[in-house]
């Protein structure tokens, strides 16, 4: 190939990547932002009676799961979501879903919304490993999932792939996947709650993490098509997993898991004041995070509710954390899971026994369901003699009717469910203000 040729296709080549970066640049410079965050007030009437339940809300066993997500259906009734497999990343990993009736206090049967191979096959493009669904109601009142896939590589090469379900999750449509980005669409992954904009349009935090690691912000029209992606504040390098706690129709804080390189690790956050035009600087907080996943809610009288492991390092203990001054200060609300004490001595038999106490405290189970329930659990945590125990990736909402739903990986061999109210967290507080007079 002579030069003259050589350097004509290179020119060529440098064109067209400028042309895409260019058109993506006018495409997001083009589309009017949206004015502010939509608030869903409650409307039914509260329970005054303090109510703190928990359950395992999936039951396959001696399987490994991880990344629930929680939405409230239109009877009242919940929808959770998690991926489930031999192993995370594994070919077997499929997202599949229970629905919990606070009526009967009970979790239905969990089933399969969609395997790997299921998804491959709508796609029409290979797919190792999927995971991280989480499910928001867009504005006709559907049901969106977004959910992780892999086609090539780790985690950082991942693309996103949505589903719509018109009946609550009882079915859902043809998974499609997500362009988020004009060059090779990867590296865009979810975890966080989505949420509404005044006009419509639905917002997902996302996070980037090939080569960099930062939050952003995706915009969908109402047929699920990405408008734009914003990046959530410049110097936000190392932040994964955004949470985007809104407090009003212009005011909102974003929660994000501290992975970048510099300690003391502290969960990153960044505040808008406009509806999300504009974000703050990243700062990190008062919350401790050992590079781990965090939840969150704002309550109406514009305090805030966040559930992480609090800690330097490691994820045997979950909290309850509160902030009544806009996320300057927390203070604990409960110690939801801790074990730290009983790692130093997870041996087979100490952890076997452990287990059964919290598992007792978990769930009603017959002696013969609670030695499965052992077995399943010691399979996926204890090597070598050896346990570890893990809670993580919490996954906080809050109803209509004003109580709060939990869900996270429980030792990554069950999913559980907290379902507490607010009359249990006022008692809870006013329990904890009166211990710090005495």
């Amino acid at each position: 190939m002579s030069g003259k040729k050589r350097y004509w296709r290179r020119g060529i080549l440098a064109g067209v990547v400028l042309l895409v970066f260019a058109g993506a640049f006018y495409k997001a410079s083009n589309i009017p932002r949206a004015a502010q965050f939509k608030i869903s007030a409650p409307v039914l009437e509260p329970d005054p009676v303090p109510r703190f339940e928990s359950h395992f809300a999936s039951s396959k066993l001696f399987t490994q799961v991880h990344a629930a997500s929680a939405i409230e259906l239109k009877d009242g009734r919940i929808r959770a979501f998690w991926f489930s497999g031999s192993r995370e990343g594994a070919k077997d990993v499929a997202i599949h879903s229970a629905v919990f009736d606070p009526v009967k206090m009970q979790w239905g049967g969990e089933e399969i919304v969609t395997t790997r191979a299921q998804t491959q096959h709508a796609l029409r493009r290979y797919v190792a490993k999927l995971g991280n669904p989480v499910v928001g109601r867009a504005a006709d009142g559907s049901l969106r999932m977004f959910y992780v896939t892999v086609s090539l590589g780790g985690w950082a090469g991942s693309s996103i792939t949505t589903m719509t379900s018109r009946d609550e999750g009882a079915s859902w449509g043809e998974p499609q996947r997500l362009i988020t980005s004009p060059f090779l669409n990867i590296s865009t992954l979810v975890k966080g709650t989505p949420f509404l904009y005044s006009d419509g349009t639905v917002g997902v935090p996302v996070y980037h993490e090939f080569i960099s690691k930062f939050g952003e912000i995706l915009r969908l029209d109402q047929d699920g098509k990405v408008l734009d992606k914003q990046r959530l504040a410049a110097g936000g390098q190392g932040t994964l997993q955004p949470v985007v706690l809104i407090q009003n129709a212009q005011t909102a804080r974003v929660l994000m898991r501290d992975a970048g390189p510099v300690a003391p690790h502290r969960v990153i956050t960044v505040t808008t004041q406009d509806g999300g035009r504009h974000w703050s600087a990243a700062q990190k907080s008062a919350l401790r995070n050992p590079d781990a996943a965090v939840a969150g809610v704002a309550l109406p009288d514009g305090r805030m509710l966040a559930v992480l492991n609090e800690l330097e390092q490691g994820r045997e203990a979950l909290s309850l954390m509160l902030s009544a001054d806009g996320g300057a200060t927390w203070r604990l609300v409960q110690l939801l899971e801790d074990q730290r004490a009983a790692s130093m001595l997870a041996d087979e038999a100490h952890f076997s026994a452990n287990a059964r106490n919290l598992i007792r405290q978990t769930e009603a189970t017959t002696t013969a369901q609670l030695e499965q329930y052992v077995g399943s659990t010691k399979r996926t945590v204890c090597k070598e003699g050896r346990c570890r125990y893990e809670f993580s990736y919490p996954y906080l909402i809050r109803t209509q009717r004003g109580d709060f739903h939990l869900v996270y990986t429980w030792n990554r061999t069950f999913i559980k469910h907290l379902w507490f109210n607010q009359a249990w967290l006022d008692q809870r507080l006013e329990k904890s203000a009166h211990d710090a007079l005495h």
